[in-house]
């Protein structure tokens, strides 16, 4: 079968790699990508702070990109895509009434800035992992980000390459799925 540039895609699915509990293979589509995965590795019972990205079936949502980092705008993408502002933030305190939610800098509760310096969300997909209702301890935002060089351990997110992003970016919509396999 042909693979049609454009063509929609509902299902990413990521195994790891045998003996790399913290990296995995992510497929979209007929594309197969190298990506990291959690520092934890992977579990059927997520927690906040284990570092773990949960076996689960998850949607994305929307996404977020660096707007002084973008010279052509925003990321070409079927999701709604928003510009991160200096002021943005997300809420990982498990006891707060925002938590894994987005929030407005500076905020009280623990929290995550997500203009970043080491760039990796200069594109970072938001899924709906733990939103409704968001239940205390069961771990804050598996964003689909971007990942370090060499594909270190994320905290529990999944991550792949500027490059990859950039491919995957235009195939996803608001019907994808992420499932993360043992």
């Amino acid at each position: 079968m042909q693979y049609k540039a454009g063509k929609k895609v509902d299902l990413i699915e990521v195994r790891r790699r045998p003996g790399k509990p913290t990296q995995a293979l992510l497929t979209v589509g007929p594309l197969v990508f190298p990506c990291a995965l959690g520092r934890g590795g992977t579990t059927m019972l997520k927690r906040e702070g284990d570092g773990a990205t949960p076996l689960t079936e998850m949607r994305l949502l929307y996404g977020y990109f660096r707007g002084d980092r973008a010279r052509s705008g925003p990321p070409a993408s079927r999701l709604a895509m928003t510009r991160i502002d200096p002021r943005d933030g997300w809420c990982d305190a498990s006891g707060d009434r925002n938590y894994n939610r987005p929030v407005r800098l500076p905020y009280p509760a623990s929290h995550e800035r997500m203009e970043r310096e080491d760039r990796l969300y200069d594109v970072c997909m938001v899924s709906d992992w733990n939103m409704r209702p968001a239940m205390r301890n069961r771990g804050s935002a598996i964003f689909f980000h971007i990942a370090r060089p060499g594909f270190p351990p994320t905290e529990g997110c999944i991550a792949v390459s500027p490059q990859a992003m950039a491919r995957i970016l235009p195939l996803i919509g608001p019907r994808t799925r992420i499932r993360v396999h043992r």
